[in-house]
């Protein structure tokens, strides 16, 4: 029986490579196919003692360093999985706190890999000998046309991992390591502003670990993980869990899957993972592009856990997959629904595994008004809302009026609160920030602190169901909108949109909050689009957002394929999509205004066909 009490994260590969030395836990498949790498426990705790000794040899890397451990950043490509992870655990046995991120490949993500450095106060980066000669020559580049960075940021020390010696790990010096001490920082996507550097120690890990296992005992842990570990997702459910658990996940770019989402499947298939997950959009992505003769020998039947997180479940997506992919073991009770974020580690809540009453009915007009009344599917004026389950095992969760701070009553819509040992408690030197999100405190009780997620939704019957974000949410014509549901709206309205490829946001126009849908086109129907079809579109989303929600729409972007600003987790980013559309430098195939002869008097929709039986 493995252990499961630790002290810190080098405690826990430590004890694996100790008990199961031999034994593989991560294996690579280049171009998601063909094996090109493993780590047994032992080799991945080798490499991590010799990278650990090698920091450790130039630099005071886990001293004080202004009373902090040294920072040092992680640039790997999606193909060196197997060496990020080592690099990851070389600088947990170090005592350094890694920085987790991509290689930039514009001017915009050297911007932000600047931001980082000169945030955290990096000295040291890791990456492979494949690329340590460009990324270096590109940042010192990037460095010199840039008079918003320090000149001293060029002494960015670089090391190649992978070409340090295994012999160095006798050199290692185990420092203490409690579960206080700062892991990792994970940054944030970006999606509602600024990426922030999220505080993760090793306590915050092992604590989503157990977490984990208490709210799934029985399962037998199995991993494919596609997700870049870059992410949270990837990173703690991907790699974390598989060494807690003590078994083997196979590792593969995202790339691979999104150039060929049947490589996962069946990676899934061939080795019989029981877990494997990602955002909603990639069940979507499946669903459209994996066609059956890709899948014909396809076994989805040991699969029992299929999470589904990271971005805004929908009902649909569900239920598609489903259909197509039952006919090969998938089965519909394997979905598992989660709710979480980088301030929280991980997860806050998630269901029970095996649980098919994961999607509800609402009343669409009593949500608007914050109020919750679950109705039959088929009454007029539904909405399908998905359950992420109850809180985690050691957490709690409250519905809370964000500006009173006082708890919402049972069934009303409100911002949701969370506690526990699992989720982070602060953001990197950001001490008014730390304080809005994670120091939240309840006006009648002074119940505290809370990480206040920002995020809008509901409890019932235990299970927490997320309707929305707090700074997302738009008022047009004295009624609360969502943006998810304005955008499923658009998506829906004619064939040839994109799913899950559309915005919507206000703007103001003379003192007023007016309507902007960004919305893709297609891929296929890209290929035959002329100006009638773009109007036939244009046409479609303006009727149909206004019958269906009766909020006028004035403005309309249709764009190519894949071009719609997005995390690389899929999250949609409203707030820097609408700063591109201000600035008119969204890749728009066409974009309409709505002419101020046409604009709707809100007082008087009377005129309209169908409106009064709407």
């Amino acid at each position: 029986m493995l252990s499961n009490s630790f002290n810190s994260l080098i405690d826990l590969l430590s004890d694996r490579a100790q008990k199961k030395p031999e034994d593989r836990v991560f294996t690579f498949l280049k171009d998601g196919e063909i094996e090109s790498g493993f780590f047994t426990y032992q080799a991945l705790d080798r490499e991590a003692r010799a990278i650990a000794a090698n920091l450790q040899s130039v630099t005071s890397v886990g001293d004080a360093c202004g009373g902090q451990s040294q920072r040092v950043l992680l640039v790997y490509p999606f193909n060196a999985s197997l060496e990020f992870i080592a690099a990851l655990f070389g600088c947990f046995y170090a005592g350094a706190i890694a920085i987790p991120t991509r290689p930039p490949q514009n001017s915009e993500e050297w911007a932000d890999f600047g931001f980082r450095i000169q945030e955290c106060q990096v000295g040291f980066a890791l990456t492979s000998a494949a690329l340590i000669d460009k990324l270096q020559n590109s940042w010192l580049e990037w460095l010199t046309q840039s008079s918003d960075y320090p000149q001293e940021n060029k002494n960015l020390s670089w090391i190649a991992t992978d070409g340090i010696s295994l012999s160095d790990a006798s050199n290692w010096q185990k420092r203490k390591i409690d579960r206080d001490a700062i892991a990792y920082f994970q940054y944030t996507s970006g999606s509602t502003g600024t990426p922030k550097a999220v505080v993760i120690t090793h306590g915050n890990v092992l604590q989503q670990c157990t977490n984990y296992r208490q709210a799934l005992p029985n399962l037998d842990y199995w991993g494919v993980n596609w997700l870049p570990l870059t992410h949270d997702l990837g990173l703690v459910a991907g790699i974390m869990q598989t060494i807690y658990a003590g078994n083997s996940t196979v590792l593969m770019s995202p790339i691979a899957v999104f150039q060929n989402p049947s490589r996962w499947l069946k990676a899934i298939s061939t080795y019989k993972a029981t877990v494997s997950g990602g955002p909603n959009f990639a069940y979507d992505m499946c669903v459209q592009r994996i066609k059956p003769e890709q899948i014909t020998d396809l076994d989805l039947s040991n699969w029992q856990v299929a999470g589904n997180g990271a971005e805004p479940v929908r009902p649909q997506t569900l239920e598609r997959f489903t259909e197509l992919f039952a006919p090969y073991g998938f089965r519909r009770e394997v979905f598992y629904l989660s709710y979480g974020m980088a301030e929280a580690t991980l997860v806050i809540s998630g269901g029970a595994a095996n649980d098919t009453s994961t999607v509800w009915f609402v009343d669409e007009q009593a949500l608007q008004q914050k109020r919750v009344v679950m109705v039959g599917k088929d009454q007029a004026g539904s909405r399908a809302v998905a359950s992420c389950g109850p809180a985690f095992p050691g957490n709690r969760v409250m519905i809370v009026n964000p500006e009173t701070l006082i708890p919402c009553p049972p069934d009303s819509v409100g911002e949701i609160w969370a506690q526990g040992l699992g989720l982070s408690s602060s953001y990197w030197q950001r001490p008014e920030e730390t304080e809005q999100t994670f120091q939240g405190y309840l006006a009648d009780s002074n119940d505290g602190p809370f990480l206040r997620t920002g995020d809008l939704g509901f409890i019932h019957n235990d299970e927490l169901f997320v309707t929305g974000r707090l700074k997302d949410m738009m008022i047009f014509w004295g009624r609360n909108f969502y943006p998810q549901l304005l955008e499923q709206t658009s998506e829906n309205s004619h064939p040839a949109l994109s799913a899950n490829a559309s915005a919507a946001f206000s703007v103001n126009v003379e003192g007023e909050e007016r309507l902007v849908i960004v919305q893709e086109v297609d891929r296929h129907a890209l290929r035959k689009l002329n100006s009638e079809q773009i109007a036939e579109i244009i046409g479609a989303i303006r009727q149909t957002v206004l019958m269906q929600q009766l909020v006028e729409v004035y403005a309309i972007a249709l764009l190519k394929p894949a071009t719609l600003p997005k995390t690389f987790s899929g999250k949609v980013q409203r707030r820097r999509c609408r700063e591109k559309f201000l600035a008119g430098t969204l890749p728009f195939i066409e974009q309409w205004f709505c002419p101020a002869s046409e604009r709707l008097d809100p007082t008087d929709l009377t005129s309209l066909p169908g409106i009064e039986e709407a």
